[in-house]
């Protein structure tokens, strides 16, 4: 596969390249660029992360999940070209210098990277950005101290102007460019592995060590991403990012914002994708949830022929999903509504990790009784569900303990869920039937975010 991008202000062109070589595999075997570390080699380390820029600004992301077409016609800047052409150093590099952020050291390009992107987006919530950059040397406060430190200067000139490949280069052959484009080819490839993102399929390579066989990539396919607006509702592209996903809805559902704040880290939600995360059929996935509780569709396109369901029925059991072969997810429609949505992510770490349950409850009132309640659940089940004895128990009843308590206890028939690494039968039971409880306290104004407490 031919690809062409910057690397570090310098044009890069690549032919008959392996699909699924990794960024961080080429800068370190191909280039010597060996600033850029293998940590944990799955995107949760952030030692390898690198700043990548297009036309919409720029990203940090994890270059051991990163395939080399994911960056046609970007602009990659690894830890060697940070500091301007005359050697000045990044203010980021200089505050790490000054505050003594660098311990062993073989964290501080990736963290460096992570708070240099966050510097030139202007970007000051320093605990979010680098959520997705682990010190094993315990170095966090100096860290954060040259984080606040470089905050304070302004950003380099240098990076704001990076050139990105000409219009002929950008292309990467061999990738459809337009939706139409990808139904023709995945109709006649049905086998094709697709990537988006690549934050799942990453790992299949760098852990599994599976050969795709044929990909195909849709990155180029730029009319498959954004979210449109419309009286009733959001239609979102299927590989519209999780980050974009957040910003769009978070003023209309701000419980979904949150929880998609602790989905992955910055560099994992600046490139996964809402279609992909639901497409992958994840019973643990937290985007589906959500979407089922916001009453969401989906929307199938093969050749010319499309198709809608909602979307809790395009999950039929685990690992298989209402799709046919040559058949894609092209977007997601969410219905515009009052924000009567409470979502809930329970993880043994508060960033950066896959939820033991997942639960998000739509509760719309009226005069004091629950209208058409929609309770979705992930990790409960072999994929994302709704509780549909537990939303008869709650619709037309009074907003009481005591219909809340007979809802929770109803949960127990809607689902039997199993134990795991992440958590027991019982415990994600006790847990799903607390998220509902705890909803009910928050709608009758007890303060259950103990996040803001302490804030």
């Amino acid at each position: 596969m031919d690809v062409s991008f910057m690397l570090n202000g310098s044009p890069v062109t690549l032919t008959d390249t392996a699909p699924t070589t990794t960024l961080l595999d080429w800068l370190r075997d191909a280039r010597g660029l060996n600033g850029t570390k293998e940590g944990c080699n799955e995107g949760d380390c952030g030692a390898c992360t690198v700043m990548v820029t297009d036309d919409n600004g720029a990203l940090p992301l994890n270059a051991c999940i990163l395939f080399l077409p994911q960056l046609a016609g970007k602009h990659v800047t690894t830890v060697e070209g940070l500091a301007a052409p005359d050697g000045t150093l990044h203010p980021v590099q200089d505050a790490m210098v000054t505050h003594h952020g660098s311990q062993c050291g073989f964290c501080t390009p990736g963290f460096v990277m992570s708070m240099a992107t966050a510097h030139q987006r202007g970007e000051k919530d320093h605990d979010t950005a680098l959520a997705g950059n682990l010190c094993r040397c315990t170095g966090y406060a100096p860290i954060i101290r040259a984080a606040e430190a470089a905050a304070a200067q302004p950003a380099p000139p240098h990076l704001g102007s990076l050139a990105l490949p000409a219009p002929a280069m950008m292309q990467a052959k061999q990738q459809p460019t337009t939706t139409s484009e990808l139904a023709t080819l995945y109709a006649a490839n049905p086998d094709a592995t697709l990537i988006a993102g690549a934050t799942d399929v990453g790992l299949w390579v760098t852990k599994k060590m599976r050969d795709l066989g044929e990909v195909i990539f849709l990155n180029q396919c730029t009319d498959l991403r954004g979210i449109t607006e419309t009286p009733d509702h959001w239609r979102i592209g299927a590989m519209t990012t999780i980050a974009d996903v957040e910003k769009t809805l978070h003023p209309h559902f701000p419980s979904l914002g949150t929880m998609l704040r602790r989905y992955g880290s910055a560099q994992v939600r600046a490139a996964a994708t809402l279609g992909g995360n639901i497409a992958n059929g994840s019973p643990i996935g937290d985007g589906s949830p959500a979407m089922i509780a916001l009453g969401a569709n989906i929307h199938l396109r093969m050749e010319d022929e499309r198709r809608d369901m909602p979307l809790e029925d395009f999950f039929i059991a685990y690992g298989k999903q209402d799709r046919k072969r040559g058949e894609f997810v092209e977007a997601i429609t969410v219905p515009k509504q009052a924000d009567t949505l409470y979502c809930n992510k329970l993880s043994k770490r508060f960033d950066q990790d896959i939820s033991a349950v997942c639960g998000c409850l739509n509760l719309p009132i009226e005069n004091n009784h629950f209208g058409a309640v929609r309770l979705a659940f992930g990790g409960m089940a072999g994929t994302p569900s709704r509780a549909p004895l537990a939303e008869a128990a709650l619709s037309g009843q009074p907003v009481t303990l005591s219909t809340v308590q007979t809802a929770m206890e109803t949960l127990a028939e809607d689902f039997t869920p199993l134990s795991d690494m992440r958590a027991s039968a019982q415990y994600r039971m006790t847990a799903a039937q607390n998220m509902l409880l705890r909803a009910y306290h928050t709608i009758t104004g007890t303060q259950t975010d103990l996040q803001e407490v302490r804030a």
